[in-house]
């Protein structure tokens, strides 16, 4: 039996390091800008690929040609990094600026944790440090909202910058600390039986949901974002499509594939025999790839059917082996799909993967630098030192779920002694 799960190892290995297999995974990565001029360079190399409807299609780079496309004049990355040296932070401060800014995708994302970036600066800087820098500094560039790690986050952003009344601003950020439920509508009856006022708590709502939730895009530095895949809502069925408009159906030349075919047993090409087979590889796995992008899409977007309609604070745990699993996928190739695809929705256009989180806590949520603070909060007003286990089941009963060990992490990065020794 070992033995020969050991042959069949090696023998994945070897498929996956075929030609051809790479080539497929290289094709499944492209965006859909750039799956377009690449299929457009294979036509010009390739005489046995052609367009079908050839004279009713050209694609251009044009405004005008998309209702979806949006247009950049500089990358994000250039944009965030002109707006730091304008700022003349010291000489750490900007350290940290530029690799935060160098983790951030093209949504406006930050996606890193900040005991990543912790690590990627080789612990020169604590993620108290990281997390100043991104709190005051990056959330402060424009986009408004750059530099979000969730889409609570990104909405707090946005609605701190916006000019509107403290009563309207108070109740926006009372709906977004809850946690006991993200039913907007069950949020909006909980603060009406609280005393606010309907037309205030409305008002609050409609600004939650006016928020960009994809801030980055309007500087994404290819020279278009095109969709690859379209959705809408009609009395809360979801419809999702493919987006065929402007893209390049292509097929065999099947016409000269006879003449080559009869001349080519005559005479054996090489090069002609390659040039056949690279040609019947693309109109594959173009299709492959666009069936796959969809599926996946499709799969995402039913499974965040909430967040699309009134309730954009309503986004399920969604991994990328829960994908791999319900699609019969391995999830490298759950990774690679997302990378660079854009799914047009009500609430804008927006990256593929940023609709997945990995685990959505119904607890509190807090960010380190409140965490030591409540840990120091603690610390600082305890008659008897307590344990970090006791500290843990104090925060737990205000809503905290934190770990006895997630407590000793943060109380020594205060440089604060144990119960022992205090």
């Amino acid at each position: 039996m070992a033995i020969s799960l050991i042959k069949e190892f090696k023998q994945k290995q070897k498929v996956s390091l075929t030609p051809q297999l790479k080539k497929s995974i290289d094709l499944l990565q492209l965006s859909r800008y750039e799956l377009i001029q690449k299929i457009d360079n294979e036509i010009e190399s390739n005489p046995f690929i052609e367009k079908e409807d050839f004279d009713d299609f050209e694609f251009k780079a044009n405004p005008d040609d998309f209702d979806f496309e949006i247009s950049a004049s500089e990358s994000l990355r250039q944009n965030l990094i002109n707006q730091i040296e304008d700022l003349g932070l010291d000489e750490n401060s900007r350290r940290i600026a530029l690799l935060i800014i160098d983790s951030i995708d093209e949504s406006g994302q930050l996606h890193d944790s900040l005991d990543e970036l912790e690590a990627m600066m080789n612990y020169q800087f604590n993620f108290y440090d990281i997390e100043v820098v991104l709190k005051n500094i990056i959330h402060n560039l424009e986009p408004a909202g750059i530099g979000y790690r969730n889409f609570k986050e990104c909405i707090k952003i946005q609605i701190s910058k916006k000019k509107l009344s403290q009563n309207i601003k108070a109740i926006v950020d009372r709906i977004l600390d809850q946690n006991k439920s993200d039913d907007l509508e069950s949020i909006r009856n909980d603060l009406i039986s609280s005393g606010f006022e309907k037309n205030k708590i409305d008002s609050a709502i409609n600004e939650i949901k006016s928020c960009d939730l994809s801030p980055g895009l309007n500087y994404e530095e290819t020279n278009f974002v095109i969709p690859d895949i379209k959705i809408r809502l009609d009395k809360s069925q979801l419809y999702t499509d493919f987006v065929t408009d402007n893209f390049p159906k292509i097929k065999i030349d099947e016409e000269l594939l006879k003449k080559v075919n009869t001349e080519l047993k005559r005479n054996p090409n090489k090069e002609l025999l390659e040039k056949i087979q690279n040609a019947r590889w693309l109109v594959s796995s173009v299709k492959k790839r666009n069936d796959t992008v969809f599926k996946v899409g499709e799969l995402i977007c039913k499974k965040q059917i909430s967040f699309f309609g009134e309730n954009p604070l309503k986004i399920n745990p969604l991994s990328n082996k829960e994908l791999a699993d319900e699609l019969e996928l391995h999830p490298s190739t759950i990774s690679r799909i997302l990378r660079s695809k854009y799914i047009d929705t009500p609430k804008g256009i927006m990256l593929l993967k940023s609709l997945l989180v990995s685990s959505v806590s119904k607890t509190r949520s807090v960010t380190p630098l409140q965490l030591m603070q409540l840990i120091q909060n603690i610390i600082e007003e305890e008659k008897k030192p307590k344990s970090d286990n006791r500290i843990a089941i104090e925060l737990n009963k205000k809503g905290f779920n934190l770990a006895r060990r997630t407590i000793t992490k943060y109380r020594k990065k205060l440089n604060l002694p144990s119960s022992r020794n205090r």
